[in-house]
This record gives structure tokens, C-alpha cells and sequence, in this order.
């Protein structure tokens, strides 16, 4: 899939991260002592980020409030080199995710406060200016905070581009069920996986991959946390090794960084099994960073690409 100076629009997610951590062990139901901290987060944009840091061209579309909050989202795409797309919606609140970690960093649990989204991606969608963008990008990246309405408006209006996907959580990943045949990589978690295959809970990667081919879905990269992930693409299927980091500052943004790093270097030419390795090393990479969407030094990427073992194809 190489391109010159390719394109990549990513349309879902640009908003505020909350992210509070525990100090010592979490006890439920109770007050815990902790910090909270604020940033510019979101699917799409963490992943776009990660893309262009990585050699793409990069444009977003996303909506935000008339808040304070909505002027942060608008710097940071700004800061981060993308072209900003996005419709503005004065009398809103710019939609936010807060995150509750433990003291080693691992999720407690999420509140996702999207309600913008929801009531305005699929009107959105129908816009001239933005079936234009999909239509002028080498490959477009969406994220499962659209909902069902915009992605099938987003994949008509892409019909003939690579379509790579994130499916953002287990409640939200079955927006993409109507489209798999049309996405051409969809990133997600086991517990993802199980909630579009229906399968139970005791199937391994290797047999959800299997389904979702038999689903019809191209290609796809199942993670689960520090185990090996399974990655598949046109019937064949690849063991990935997760090298042990250093330490994990935070679980947020990793999948982003995984699903953005991954769409670069398959539209720069690089083969799915070497694209997978690069997204790993930015997973990781994000994991041991205190920022969903982190700036990257190239000398610290090709130390953690170094640490990827190869890909082992299966039978």
C-alpha cells in the first residue's frame, strides 16, 4: 500500500481526557486519595497524532463545544501538524472521557460523556465538505464514538479508500457489525472481540480471529494487555510478542497509538506483520507515557521497535 506523501482523515474521537489515579491499593465505594489530570485525547486523534509523527499527512474531523475545553481540543490538533476539520458547536459542551486508574495504572473504570457525538456525527456526515475530504484522502480512520448512521455515511463516502477502525470499547465496537466487510483493519481488545463475535468468554485470540474472518472483516489486530496478540489479513494470521516495559504510566491512549502507528506504516509500504510490530512499539510507548497522545523521539521508537520480537506466522 505504498503512497507518496499519502493523506489520512480520521473522523470519531477529539476531546478532553480526565485521567485520576489512585495513590495506594483502590477500595470501591469508598474516597480514594489520588491526582487527576487533564488532556486533549480521543480515538481519532490520539491515533492521528501517532500517524503523522510516523510520516503521514494527517486531517480530522470531530466536533467540540464553544467551552474552554473546546479551544484546548483546538490547539492541541493545531499543535500536533493536522488540519483541522472540525465543526464547532457553540451552545455544547465538548465531550469528554474520564478515567479511573489504579495505583500501577490499569483501568477501574471509564465514563465516556459523548452526548455531542451522538446526536450530531450522522448530520454531520452529510456534509459536502467532509465526503469531499474522505474522498480526497489516501486512507481514512474512524473510531467506534461515531455512530451507526455516520460510519455507514463515512464509508459511502470512502467506498474506494483503506479503512482502518478502532473499536473504542465492548458497548460501542458493534456499531462497525453492519460494515466489517468494508473495513480493511479494525484494532481492538479481547473483550471487544468477544462482544462482535457473540463467542464466550473462554475463546482464545486465535479462534476470534477466525470469526470475525468468517464475519467478513479483512484484517484486524486483537490485543490482550501484556499477552501476545493475534493480527489477521487476507487468511492469514500472525503472533505478536508485547515485550515487558519498563514501567506503565497509563493504559490510555494505547490502542490509539497501536491502531495509529499501524495505518502509517502500511500506507508508507510496509507489510501488515512489520506495520503490527510499529504499532506495537508505539503502544508501548504510550503505555510508559503520562499523555494519551505522546510526541514521540525517533531515537526512543526504533529502541522500542528493537525490542518487538518478529512476527510468527500460523498454520
Amino acid at each position: 500500500m505504498t503512497m507518496t506523501n499519502p493523506l489520512l482523515l480520521a473522523v470519531g474521537g477529539a476531546h478532553l481526557d480526565r485521567r485520576g489515579r489512585v495513590r495506594d491499593d483502590h477500595i470501591a465505594e469508598a474516597s480514594n486519595p489520588g491526582a487527576m489530570r487533564e488532556d486533549v485525547g480521543g480515538g481519532a486523534f490520539n491515533a492521528l497524532s501517532m500517524a503523522v509523527q510516523r510520516g503521514v499527512r494527517g486531517a480530522l474531523f470531530s466536533l467540540r463545544g464553544g467551552d474552554l475545553a473546546g479551544r484546548n481540543v483546538e490547539e492541541a490538533v493545531a499543535a500536533a501538524g493536522i488540519e483541522d476539520l472540525s465543526a464547532t458547536y457553540m451552545d455544547r459542551a465538548t465531550p469528554s472521557y474520564t478515567a479511573i486508574l489504579t495505583a500501577k495504572g490499569d483501568l477501574i473504570t471509564g465514563l465516556a460523556d459523548m452526548e455531542l457525538y451522538e446526536a450530531a456525527f450522522g448530520k454531520q456526515m452529510r456534509r459536502r465538505k467532509i465526503r469531499d475530504a474522505a474522498a480526497g484522502a489516501d486512507a481514512v480512520l474512524c473510531d467506534a464514538n461515531l455512530p451507526e448512521e455516520a460510519i455507514l455515511r463515512l464509508c459511502a463516502a470512502s467506498v474506494d479508500k483503506p479503512l482502518f477502525a478502532i473499536a473504542v470499547s465492548p458497548a460501542k465496537v458493534v456499531r462497525f457489525a453492519p460494515v466489517l466487510e468494508r473495513v480493511s483493519c479494525l484494532f481492538m481488545n479481547r473483550r471487544e472481540a468477544l462482544r462482535l463475535t457473540g463467542l464466550a468468554e473462554a475463546a482464545g485470540l486465535e479462534e476470534l480471529a477466525e470469526a470475525l474472518s468468517a464475519l467478513g472483516l479483512k484484517g484486524g489486530v486483537i490485543t490482550s494487555g501484556s499477552r501476545p496478540a493475534i493480527g489477521f489479513q487476507a487468511g492469514q494470521r500472525w503472533r505478536f510478542e508485547v515485550p515487558p516495559l519498563y514501567h506503565i504510566a497509563d493504559v490510555t491512549g494505547a490502542g490509539d497509538a497501536l491502531a495509529g502507528a499501524t495505518a502509517a506504516a502500511l500506507m508508507n509500504g510496509k507489510s501488515f506483520p512489520g506495520a503490527v510490530r510499529e504499532g506495537i512499539a508505539a503502544a508501548g510507548l504510550a503505555l510508559e507515557a503520562s499523555q494519551a497522545a505522546p510526541v514521540l523521539r525517533e531515537d526512543f521508537f526504533e529502541q522500542a521497535l528493537a525490542r518487538v520480537p518478529a512476527a510468527v506466522q500460523l498454520d
